[in-house]
């Protein structure tokens, strides 16, 4: 966490000076460069922060990319001041194509955290399946092992489980389907967030037969998708594979 928190820092600070840097650089050179030129250098710049940092340094460089570029190279020259119709719009696409850049790079960002995620889901399932498949470890192992990854896989705060039970305490239920049902209606997963009043049932079958069940516990509002769902509904298929 800390780690983080000192790069954000270091791309904010980067966001902030790196403009000035470059526009400054080139400044006495602006006879002979194109602005255009300097714009695309300047978005470049802006991709570099937004990409290593966070979206508000991805904004703080394009603001002080257009606030840069208007002061060394839009007439009247180091005032933060535009006087034609030219300089307006190529200091406004400036800053429209800076913060159209920083929303590709956080979304970039997500989808590879997302592929990450994903990664890891899918080598538990794997060392889940060989466990069970070559009798690797013991069957409580195993348990412990899914339990762990349902954690992961869905961001919870406990994961335990019951043998030989399923409905006792009347929790709400992980489908087959990737819904929940609680209270005999369909939980809102997408727009509430899982349920944080209640445990989560999560059964272990094999072949229609019962072994038992996860009961997941999670904060109020923990966001998780369907495909992260559907992870621990296999994850909890493998268990009842190996138990079965």
């Amino acid at each position: 966490m800390a780690t983080w928190v000192n790069r954000s820092r270091v791309c904010v600070g980067l966001a902030v000076v790196t403009p000035f840097a470059v526009t400054a650089a080139l400044a006495p050179m602006r006879a002979r460069v194109e602005m255009v030129d300097v714009a695309l250098l300047l978005v470049v710049v802006v991709v570099a922060v937004a990409a290593l940092g966070s979206r508000l340094a991805g904004y703080l460089a394009a603001l002080s990319a257009g606030a840069w570029f208007n002061y060394f190279f839009i007439a009247p020259y180091q005032q933060f001041r535009i006087a034609d119709r030219s300089g307006v719009q190529t200091f406004t696409l400036l800053m429209i194509v800076g913060a159209a850049v920083t929303e590709l790079a956080v979304w970039g960002r997500r989808q590879q955290a997302a592929a990450s995620r994903e990664a890891g889901y899918l080598a538990g399932i794997n060392a889940a399946a060989a466990s069970g498949a070559t009798g690797g470890g013991s069957r409580q192992e195993l348990i412990k092992q899914v339990a762990s990854n349902l954690v992961e896989a869905l961001h919870l705060q406990t994961a335990r489980y019951q043998s030989g039970v399923a409905g006792l305490g009347d929790p709400a239920r992980l489908q087959r389907d990737g819904q929940i049902m609680w209270q005999h209606a369909r939980w809102d997963v997408d727009h509430q967030g899982l349920p944080g009043d209640t445990d989560i049932e999560l059964l272990v079958e094999h072949d229609g037969r019962l072994h038992g069940r996860y009961l997941l516990r999670a904060a109020p509002h923990t966001v998780v998708s369907l495909s992260e769902r559907r992870v621990a509904l296999t994850l909890a298929d493998q268990v009842g594979a190996a138990l079965g």
